[in-house]
């Protein structure tokens, strides 16, 4: 509709803007696609056409985006639950715990139902834009909103921050238009004062990033990621609290340095997992239900950060798997491995969490 009143769209054929609208891969949660985008592709002849690349690319990334959402994402959501839901108190490790699982588990979840909706789109030659290029190896703030969610940080430059003005009115006005953005970003993801908090948190963060770029001082790579993930999932803790009061429940267990020597590092509310893994590490390793707690879930912690720092992102295994025929056999043999998993882990649990309906 803004388009259309800026004169930037021509008269579209009425099934072409039904299919726009209705188009199911991307509809329930992105990524957000632009119209200039999509009716081209429909209307490109060579679409109808069927093709083996594109289903093969489509099916490999809908595989691992199903894996990253049923396998991982909810595996953190079993920690993330108990820390913000069901305990009253949290001591540092189970606040820590907390609020790096709900971290890991939003990104698995959210990117792994993007790498959904591309693959089921590229089953139809139709090709959705990248959403998230591995946002937690982000150096700054700027950094980060060029890397997650990629398609709302431009709907929210085309239709707020340009409007407002831009960076094109001077340097407080520049500000103000930034924090407003944000403001808006946040109160778009839901009605509620948490969200609202979260948005004006990364506003400010945004406007000091481009004071410091105007001061010219450069930061040490590593300090530069530490403070920005660590702002981040800070932040992300006003994301998912239900509260205020929950919020500040979790960051209070977080610098609580008081119970950093405390035996017993997780209470037997956090002894959750999956009973295969269970059964694996008390036969193999011979451990009590403490020590299996406390082991468990710093393993998943280390396969996080392993997983959004090491690894290739979703995106860069897909021009691998187009590139390499080697390379191809391989990710085939783990795709069949990742499927199993993932179905195993679809029918073992009685139910599963999308984050993204809350929004």
């Amino acid at each position: 509709l803004v388009d259309s009143y800026r004169n930037q769209t021509r008269e579209y054929d009425f099934l072409d803007y039904a299919l726009f609208v209705t188009f199911f891969p991307q509809l329930i949660a992105g990524p957000i696609v632009h119209h200039s985008e999509m009716m081209p592709q429909f209307k490109r002849l060579k679409n109808s056409i069927f093709n083996h690349n594109n289903i093969a690319l489509g099916i490999f990334i809908f595989i691992i985006g199903l894996f990253k959402k049923v396998v991982i994402a909810d595996t953190f959501a079993q920690i993330a639950t108990i820390g913000f839901d069901q305990t009253g108190h949290l001591n540092f490790y189970e606040a820590w715990a907390t609020s790096l699982s709900y971290t890991f588990q939003l990104y698995f979840d959210f990117s792994g139902y993007t790498d959904m909706a591309i693959g089921s789109a590229l089953l139809f030659n139709i090709k959705l834009p990248i959403n998230f290029f591995s946002p937690y190896k982000a150096l700054s703030i700027q950094d980060f909103w060029r890397r997650w969610h990629i398609t709302l940080s431009r709907f929210l430059k085309d239709y707020i921050y340009i409007p407002l003005g831009g960076n094109r009115q001077g340097e407080l006005k520049t500000y103000r238009n930034l924090f407003t953005t944000f403001l808006l970003g946040g109160l778009w993801h839901g009605a509620g004062w948490t969200f609202i908090f979260w948005g004006a948190l990364h506003g400010i963060a945004l406007v000091i990033h481009r004071i410091w770029k105007k001061l010219e001082i450069k930061m040490p790579t590593l300090l530069a990621w530490f403070i920005t993930f660590n702002f981040i999932n800070i932040a992300w803790v006003f994301f998912r609290a239900n509260s205020f009061k929950d919020a500040l429940k979790v960051l209070h267990g977080m610098f609580d340095f008081k119970t950093l020597f405390v035996t017993d590092l997780f209470s037997k509310k956090f002894a959750v997992a999956n009973p295969i893994i269970v059964f694996l590490h008390q036969k193999l390793f011979l451990l009590d239900g403490k020590e299996f707690t406390t082991i468990y879930i710093v393993e998943l912690l280390i396969i996080g950060f392993i997983g959004v720092l090491l690894f290739k992102n979703s995106m860069q295994l897909l021009e691998s798997f187009k590139k390499n025929s080697q390379v191809t056999l391989v990710w085939v043999f783990l795709s069949i491995i990742m499927l199993s998993v993932a179905l195993f882990n679809v029918v073992s649990h009685s139910s599963t969490q999308f984050l993204y309906f809350n929004f």
